[in-house]
């Protein structure tokens, strides 16, 4: 019968440690007096919270603070150096990883291909071969790693930390905490890429101090992570946010996940890509030719934003189009959930003012204007490095907030 008491005071004592690490995170230097009166704990109760801190080397005392009339405080910081992360964000064609300190300084990125075809198993090893080829290159020991944090294409399980389904690697059930714990030894965390960017975003980015926001991943696929009341919304199984796979046009191109007219089929990066293909074998000119050397096979939606930047018409029209599709689906968007703030982000997202222009117009003209107030659009600050950030600030959030989870 004690179980459950036992359980509750774990759980408490858990939540006060994470209360002032976060304490220390946001507002250091700060003193044991300041950490008490702000967070309503007694001062006892921090005093011990934080010499188990400082023993765990999360915490150092940094300098003397001012005397208000007594004596002068010690002063505390977080110990950024003493633990790392590691992020991995598992896109379509790249992984992109990175390690950081504990205030999410990045000290080393890295950038591979994906192997076209890959299986789960694979997958499985290339990452414990990213994770190991990260420590040797950072000279880090297993001990010194605080966990990593994986941002996954498709959809997830985060709480038991499987691939349910990435549709565009063609993958299912993937079990990526419990192998990749097993063979590394580090604690795995798992989350949807578009989930780990709105997190990132809350974080360290554009979704600071703000209470209802959603990111917006657009690159080979197209998703969204969603934060309300200052928190990751997930649904009912894991799957809120998979906007690419709104129906748009009922007769449009088949998309990877079996349905006709997605929204990722029309503005994604392989859709910029097919519109300025089938323009040219229409006959039309377009610069993106000739960086493709003729094939037509070989477009990119990297070609298309390099032609665009050369004031390439066509390009430029692709970028217009695509923004005012993805404008009109980001309506639907603010109507159902009156976000503060869309942020844009992933490669397509990176097309800055040729996509955001006509986003921007689309939604202007179709959204209600009190669903407008207050209300603002922008690309993410944190660039191509947003998820690979997001999956880094899973791990952080563990310990300093773990009860968000």
């Amino acid at each position: 019968m004690n179980t459950p008491v036992t359980g509750n005071f774990q759980w408490m004592k858990s939540l006060n440690r994470s209360i002032v690490l976060n304490k220390i995170r946001k507002d250091g230097p700060i003193s044991r007096a300041e950490i008490a009166k702000s967070t309503s704990l007694t001062p006892p109760t921090v005093t011990h919270i934080v010499s188990e801190l400082i023993a765990d080397h999360f915490v150092i005392e940094s300098e003397i603070g001012a005397s208000s009339g007594g004596r002068k405080p010690i002063m505390l910081t977080i110990n950024a150096a003493a633990y790392y992360c590691i992020g991995i964000d598992v896109g379509v064609t790249t992984i992109k990883s990175v390690v950081s300190d504990l205030h999410a300084n990045l000290i080393h990125q890295d950038k591979q291909p994906m192997p076209s075809g890959i299986e789960g198993d694979t997958l499985l090893q290339l990452l414990h071969d990213t994770v190991h080829r990260l420590l040797e290159t950072c000279e880090l020991q297993k001990s010194s790693i605080l966990g990593v944090g994986i941002a996954m294409h498709g959809m997830v399980n985060p709480i038991e930390g499987i691939s349910l389904f990435a549709p565009n690697l063609g993958l299912r059930q993937v079990q990526l905490r419990a192998r990749l714990e097993q063979s590394t030894s580090i604690p795995v965390y798992v989350e949807n890429d578009a989930a780990a960017m709105a997190l990132a975003e809350l974080w360290f980015g554009a979704g600071q101090h703000l209470q209802h926001f959603i990111c917006v991943n657009i690159g080979e696929g197209v998703g969204a992570g969603i934060v309300l009341q200052g928190s990751l919304y997930r649904g009912n199984r894991f799957s809120a946010g998979e906007i690419g796979h709104t129906t748009v046009d009922l007769n449009g191109p088949r998309c990877s996940c079996g349905n006709y007219g997605c929204l990722q089929t029309l503005v994604s990066g392989p859709a910029i890509a097919e519109r300025m293909r089938k323009f040219i074998a229409m006959g039309g000119s377009s610069l993106v030719e000739e960086l493709a050397e003729g094939n037509l096979d070989r477009i990119t939606g990297v070609m298309v934003y390099t032609a665009a930047l050369h004031g390439d018409a066509q390009a430029i029209e692709a970028f217009r189009q695509t923004g005012q599709l993805l404008g009109i689906s980001l309506t639907n968007l603010i109507h159902t959930l009156n976000p503060q703030k869309i942020i844009l982000g992933g490669g397509v997202a990176q097309a800055g003012e040729f996509l955001l222009d006509s986003v921007l117009q689309a939604v202007q003209s179709r959204a209600l204007e009190s669903s407008l107030e207050q209300f603002t659009i922008e690309v993410s600050p944190l660039g191509e490095l947003a998820a690979a950030i997001g999956a880094v600030t899973i791990v952080l959030s563990t310990l300093f907030s773990p009860h968000s989870m």
